[in-house]
């Protein structure tokens, strides 16, 4: 073999991926715009769906005060902090909760058993995890509780398991 040939050939061997390469960590992504309608919403979920990433949503509405708190603590844990991306990445996103896009208070809300806000719910193949909702201001604002409850559904990637059930409503 000439040289020129071993070099081209160490190039090939080191840039190209095996399966025990050490996948580079995934980056978690926020989108920028609050959610408003539900076509917003079903997009996100199939971009989530499809990517294997779960779609962490955050429920709020323009005149909570807590959100005012609580949503640039999640921002900066998943954009700055990068929680979650050791796990697969997630990605997030703000819903309005009583935007008449959504149908009001009572509307696709209810679909999802939000029945407070500020309210936390992960998305792991288009399903809500509802077992892992959260809704508890303290929750809210406790940065070590958040950063837990981030790790766990990024962990998922496609896995789902907290879609909850109708044992969960009627007991066992």
């Amino acid at each position: 073999m000439s040289l020129r040939a071993l070099r081209t050939l160490r190039v090939d061997l080191t840039s190209r991926q095996f399966s025990t390469t050490r996948r580079p960590l995934a980056k978690n992504r926020i989108y920028p715009s609050t959610i408003r309608n539900e076509d917003e919403l079903q997009t996100l979920l199939l971009m989530s769906a499809s990517s294997r990433t779960p779609l962490l949503t955050f429920w709020m509405a323009n005149w909570c005060s807590s959100c005012k708190v609580v949503s640039p603590l999640l921002k900066e844990l998943i954009e700055r902090d990068g929680i979650g991306e050791q796990q697969g990445g997630v990605a997030f996103a703000e819903v309005e909760m009583d935007s008449p896009g959504l149908g009001g208070v009572g509307g696709i809300g209810m679909r999802y058993m939000i029945n407070s806000i500020p309210t936390l719910l992960a998305f792991d193949r288009q399903e809500p995890q509802i077992e892992t909702k959260v809704s508890k201001l303290g929750d809210l604002k406790s940065r070590e509780f958040l950063v837990r409850w981030i790790e766990t559904e990024a962990a998922r990637q496609g896995q789902g398991g907290a879609g909850g059930s109708l044992w969960g409503l009627f007991g066992r």
